[in-house]
């Protein structure tokens, strides 16, 4: 996979990409990412990417020349047609799913924006994406798009070490994950549960599977309105709302 970033700040990247997960899957070129600095395809001789909005208005607008110069640039470097991804509070909030699905994709171009936004026409002429990664407003794009190149690159195949890794995280089956524990088995009292113990690995997954269902109901109950229940779920589900006194 190729990722582009179009940013006003470059140097924000540069220890993100240069630590863990994403240093090692650069490495192994499961992925690249090249960031550009808008400004320079700015057509003007102060190199200004903003100005004020028609109409008025507070703060300044992002002007289209230097966005669609930069993006047009970028996108004859690679063959595969590029999902390009404005980076916005106005978004679709962003799940795991739709990590999944740009996990699929050869090219990722992210945008950007800073002051108070883009010319509407960038919107309507070359983004194929809007995301949202919460109901609130950051200073910049910049660490919304390292969130989403996080997710996606660690779905890369080939990245993670242990491949089931990914297929267990929380939300990758609709539930939250369940509790997991390490050596010892007993500190300070506190004790690994005996089936975690016990070798059977068919209790060992009914047990994990359902403590994905308690941990999903207690915390995040909203998850489990779509989804669609097995009738051993169901079972499950009724033994913990008795158990939680939910």
């Amino acid at each position: 996979m190729r990722i582009d970033v179009l940013s006003l700040f470059p140097d924000m990247y540069t220890g993100v990409l240069e630590q863990s997960i994403l240093k090692k899957a650069a490495e192994s070129e499961a992925f690249s990412c090249h960031i550009t600095n808008f400004r320079d395809y700015a057509d003007n001789k102060h190199q200004r990417v903003d100005d004020y909005t028609y109409g008025g208005g507070a703060g300044m607008l992002l002007m289209p020349q230097p966005i669609f110069d930069a993006v047009e640039a970028v996108q004859k470097t690679s063959e595969a047609k590029p999902r390009v991804i404005m980076m916005t509070p106005q978004g679709t909030p962003y799940n795991q799913n739709y990590a999944e699905d740009l996990a699929k994709e050869e090219h990722l171009i992210f945008l950007c924006g800073h002051y108070e936004g883009f010319d509407e026409r960038i919107r309507e002429s070359i983004v194929t994406d809007e995301i949202s990664i919460g109901d609130y407003v950051l200073t910049g794009g910049e660490l919304a798009s390292m969130v989403v190149i996080d997710s996606v690159v660690r779905l890369l195949p080939g990245v993670l070490g242990n491949e089931v890794s990914a297929d267990t995280d929380s939300f990758s089956n609709g539930l939250l994950e369940h509790p997991q524990y390490t050596r010892p088995a007993d500190f300070r009292g506190m004790k690994v549960p005996d089936v975690l113990l016990s070798g059977n690995h068919k209790l060992i997954e009914e047990w994990r599977h359902k403590e994905s269902l308690r941990r999903t109901l207690l915390r995040r109950p909203d998850l489990l309105e779509s989804r669609v229940l097995s009738d051993k779920e169901k079972e499950w589900l009724k033994e913990i709302k008795n158990e939680e006194n939910v």
